[in-house]
């Protein structure tokens, strides 16, 4: 469950619309506005549009990231999900701009080798996508497998990467 006191915007990218989240503490979610795990539209309704610093922040960061330039950190809300889904997502912003690594890596990274399905779950309700690079973990043998977004912006991803 999110913060109540969320502010939210949208913004579009070259993979389509997005919604940024955030307050006080920190980036609270951006996510592809037709993606799995996406907050119930009642709840964003609720949400002041704001055109709060973090938002600002998000915004920049994702223009950076389609320019091929490196951004600014900016602060992550981290008082969402269980324990084990923080230490998988920031695990996730190990992994550098152009490469890629396995669930089973990953799974090995949080120290949970045995949770491959686990680690794949978690990585699935990251959110903040791009920002937190969950599309570059691949299944065994660099196999496409789920992503939030869909299969196809994980692809374009994983190529916009490769070509900067």
């Amino acid at each position: 469950m999110l913060h109540p006191l969320t502010v939210h915007r949208r913004i579009d990218t070259p993979l389509g619309a997005m919604l940024l989240a955030g307050g006080a503490s920190g980036l609270r979610g951006a996510w592809f506005t037709d993606q799995r795990h996406h907050p119930d539209p009642a709840t964003v309704a609720a949400w002041p549009h704001d055109d709060h610093p973090v938002l600002q922040a998000a915004e920049a960061a994702l223009t950076a990231y389609w320019a091929g330039e490196p951004w600014q950190p900016m602060p992550l809300d981290w008082d969402q999900g269980t324990h084990f889904q923080r230490a998988v997502w920031r695990a996730l912003l190990s992994i550098p701009v152009g490469q890629t690594c396995s669930y089973g890596a990953l799974a090995q990274a949080v120290d949970k080798p045995a949770a491959v399905r686990a680690v794949g779950a978690a990585v699935g309700r990251n959110p903040w996508s791009i920002l937190v690079p969950c599309h570059r973990v691949l299944g065994a043998h660099g196999a496409l497998t789920g992503y939030a977004g869909g299969l196809p912006r994980k692809v374009a991803l994983l190529d916009w990467e490769q070509k900067r």
